[in-house]
């Protein structure tokens, strides 16, 4: 039998399998993309042939006041800092001066930033120009109530951003596994909105009936019937930004492509070259699929690696297997995410997770789905074993190991494989 051998990163080194020629149906990578050489060339580029908009110095006037929406620490990969000076300076083009132009932090229901973050995402040159407000979504003084969805969500929306004259969104986009992309009208639900609106929204990726865990509608690269993201559309409509400035990222991390304009024509847009670059369209799911994030850092936790575990679900047959190179030297961080683990059965898991909505929490629940759908051997350090297995996964020390353990739950020899050596980055695509 050929067979051909593979290398998976594994924190700062690989292991490596060798698995049988004839039996891979997929080597699944991501593509090779250019990066931009001059970033606030293209940006303001972007900001003059807008799509779906005018050119923003025609969007804005004179004496208007301008609340620009930013992400958060959390989003730090997005590197804000390298494209808002020349946003700025395209408003001050325009007439607006930076005494009336802010940005609130996007956070969601997160923690605010302290000073040093506020400088880490915007830098400290636009720090220094332009004021920097934290939203806060528990925070029921500084909202304002603009409609409620068709859904039935009510829409609480930060007060200081819909009292400016023009609001501005920025963001990264990537595969999201819920709302199908990010970025776009994220930067809206749940960026700035209110905790009760955060709730009712994110509560979209629970399967309506309880007991069936979660909403198969909600997944990475779905956006047509994903109820998630069409009631985040309904909210940002409710707010009706008057510009968008995105960015995408080829594998490496570097600048692939800005995109500004109107808010939903100019992210879809983004959306369609994120496919380009990172979906992958497959013919058929595999019994087996061999997969690896990368190695570090995008295996330094679990909570980072779920993007591989979901990207190799995505991949493999229905009561297939899979097998996940994760090292994970720091398995149980967050506490936000590994703490959701206590449950004694998936039920009480489920109740409590529509009781108090978390995404740490959602992350986790679909670690434990994924394991009830197929069975996902993790192959991780030895002392990971017994966190492992509360999430309903199989631990694993070596990629024989692995193998033997897959083997065995196949039951049989002819079980074809696909192969994903970055599938933290890489979404397949079931044509």
């Amino acid at each position: 039998m050929n067979m051909k051998k593979f290398s998976f990163g594994f924190g700062n080194g690989t292991m490596e399998m060798e698995l049988p020629a004839e039996r891979i149906i997929h080597e699944i990578e991501g593509r090779p993309a250019t990066a931009l050489t001059d970033v606030p060339a293209a940006v303001q580029a972007a900001l003059r042939n807008p799509i779906g908009a005018p050119p923003l110095v025609e969007v804005v006037k004179p004496g208007e006041t301008v609340a620009i929406i930013v992400s958060d620490i959390t989003r730090a990969w997005i590197k804000a800092s390298q494209f808002l000076p020349t946003l700025l300076d395209e408003l001050n083009a325009a007439g607006v001066a930076d005494k009336d132009i802010f940005i609130v932090i996007s956070l969601g229901a997160h923690r605010p930033h302290t000073e040093e973050e506020d400088i880490q995402v915007c830098g400290a040159s636009v720090c220094h120009r332009v004021r920097i407000y934290q939203h806060n979504a528990r925070d029921k003084e500084n909202l304002t109530y603009v409609g409620t969805t068709s859904r039935g969500v009510t829409a609480w929306i930060n007060k200081r951003v819909m009292d400016a004259d023009r609001v501005i969104l920025t963001g990264g986009i990537v595969y999201h596994l819920m709302a199908g992309f990010g970025a776009g009208r994220k930067a809206v639900m749940p960026g700035i909105s209110g905790y009760e609106t955060i709730q009712g929204n994110h509560r979209f990726c629970l399967h309506p009936q309880v007991g069936k865990g979660i909403n198969p509608n909600c997944m990475s690269g779905r956006t047509n019937g994903n109820e998630m993201h069409e009631d985040q559309m309904e909210i940002t409509a409710l707010v009706d930004p008057d510009f968008l400035l995105n960015v995408v990222f080829t594998p490496e991390g570097a600048f692939a492509g800005i995109f500004a304009g109107h808010w939903q024509f100019a992210w879809e847009a983004g959306c369609r070259k994120v496919e380009e670059i990172f979906g992958i369209p497959i013919t058929a799911q595999a019994d087996l699929v061999v997969a690896s994030a990368g190695g570090y850092p995008k295996d330094i936790n679990l909570y980072q690696g779920t993007k591989t575990l979901d990207n190799a679900y995505m991949a493999t047959k229905p009561g297939g297997v899979a097998i996940c190179f994760l090292e994970c030297r720091d398995i149980l961080e967050p506490a936000e995410f590994s703490n959701w683990f206590k449950y004694p059965d998936p039920l009480a898991f489920e109740n409590a997770l529509r009781g108090a909505f978390t995404v740490p929490g959602f992350v986790a629940f679909k670690c434990l789905s994924i394991a009830k759908d197929i069975s996902m051997i993790i192959v991780t350090k030895p002392e990971n074993a017994e966190f492992v297995r509360k999430t309903g996964m199989i631990p694993a020390t070596s990629a024989a190991e692995a193998l033997q353990i897959a083997r065995e739950k196949i039951g049989r020899d002819d079980f074809t494989i696909t192969v994903m050596a970055h599938a933290a980055n890489t979404v397949p695509l079931l044509k």
